[in-house]
């Protein structure tokens, strides 16, 4: 039997409302499925499954908050016997709190007399949080029950700005760089939660700084040429660049691509790299992106385009938020031009890029104007020292200088 735990989404986390279950018991999952909802400060998360296994029963109601570590839910095996789903037969090592039941009842499929309007719990608690008319929506469920994503598309629909006529590049570049925020302040959960996280990381971590300015003429001049030859929507922007370096520079120096835990250092084998998100009502979101120094410089265009939404409206997946090995920030064309910031625990590397701007760079006995950004390096003194920190910078500096090969 497989106990499926509430996963820790941040070092900041210690538990979170289970706001809805994707599966009922007698369910097969496989590895990466969506098998819940789960509130956190950060918005609603979707929680994936690492196992592959049966649902044998769901051990709390949606609605409950629960402490990370808690039993949500049990799977076994194809052929395995399963163990009694009451509470009385809940294995000591689940540390299910009090009051928690197994095998939740599901929903009748007929024999209940139907509602005028056919909606989900979630779906009316969050119409009548939001004022959107239910009797409006179509639904996807099933019989055309009014899912909880049926009303956050109808939000969606409601606070969208009209983006006729607007240049796709500069709607892009908009979007990665955030816009003012909002009245109401939907984030100021996001805020709390990083915010306590950066409190820990400024408590906790001997940090170091380092500093490397960038020509970046090569990789502009190769930008202008390939994005000559295609359409605006397929276009490349600097960024994916200062990504796929990060990337590839984190696989040659490991010693940044890991965790700090338990007073010892451990490499991650894959390079899964958090890229800040600014949000337009205030805060960051910090999803990763996994296998960053295998993407092509399109993929990580599109997994851009798909994942700066997804996070802007607080709907990011578990593994996203939890399983970054180094983050990235990157204050775009109008940002400043150096950022020093925090790491992100148990992360014990942060980069971060400035500004591109013209600067005087002097080489081979000349001075020309350039465009050059300035890299910073935020590390853990635990971990590594300004040796390895000064390689790392160097070794991404070196890819930046031969574009067309990252």
């Amino acid at each position: 039997m497989i106990d499926f735990r509430m996963p820790s989404l941040g070092a900041d986390m210690e538990d979170g409302t289970l706001r809805a279950w994707r599966v009922k018991p007698g369910d097969t999952v496989k590895r990466g499925a969506i098998i819940a909802d789960v509130e956190t400060q950060k918005g609603i998360i979707e929680v994936e499954c690492f196992d592959e296994g049966i649902v044998h029963a769901l051990l709390v109601k949606e609605d409950d908050k629960v402490p990370v570590g808690t039993v949500l839910a049990l799977l076994r095996g194809e052929g395995e016997e399963g163990r009694p789903a009451g509470p009385q037969a809940a294995p000591a090592r689940s540390a299910v709190p009090p009051g928690l039941v197994g095998g939740l009842p599901m929903p009748a499929a007929s024999g209940a007399a139907a509602p005028r309007v056919q909606a989900s719990p979630l779906a009316r608690r969050l119409a009548l949080e939001q004022g959107i008319d239910l009797a409006g929506l179509s639904g996807s469920g099933p019989d055309g029950v009014i899912t909880k994503k049926d009303v956050e598309r109808a939000i969606t629909a409601r606070m969208a700005p009209p983006q006729a006529a607007k240049d796709k590049r500069h709607a892009f570049v908009e979007m990665i760089s955030g816009a003012p925020a909002a009245p109401g302040d939907p984030a100021a959960g996001v805020r709390q939660a990083v915010a306590a996280a950066m409190a820990k990381s400024n408590r906790e971590i001997p940090h170091y700084r380092l500093e490397e300015r960038i020509d970046l003429r090569p990789c502009m001049g190769w930008l202008a040429e390939t994005n000559r030859a295609r359409p605006v929507k397929e276009q490349l922007l600097p960024v994916v660049l200062l990504i796929k370096a990060t990337a590839l520079a984190l696989r040659k120096v490991p010693d940044l691509n890991a965790w700090w835990v338990n007073g010892g250092l451990q490499r991650k084998p894959e390079v899964h790299l958090g890229f800040v998100i600014s949000l337009r009502t205030g805060g960051v979101m910090v999803p990763a992106i996994h296998h960053a120094d295998r993407l092509t410089l399109d993929e990580l265009m599109r997994h851009l385009g798909m994942l700066i939404p997804r996070a802007r409206a607080l709907k990011l997946r578990s593994s996203e938020l939890a399983e970054g090995t180094a983050t990235l920030t990157s204050l775009g064309d109008r940002g400043a031009s150096v950022v020093h910031g925090l790491i992100y625990p148990p992360q014990v590397a942060l980069v971060g890029f400035g500004g591109i701007t013209e600067q005087p760079w002097a080489e081979n006995g000349t001075i020309d104007a350039r465009p050059v950004v300035t890299a910073s390096l935020a590390a853990d003194h635990r971990a590594t020292d300004g040796a390895t920190g000064s390689r790392f910078l160097r070794t991404m500096a070196e890819l930046l200088q031969h574009p067309g090969e990252l």
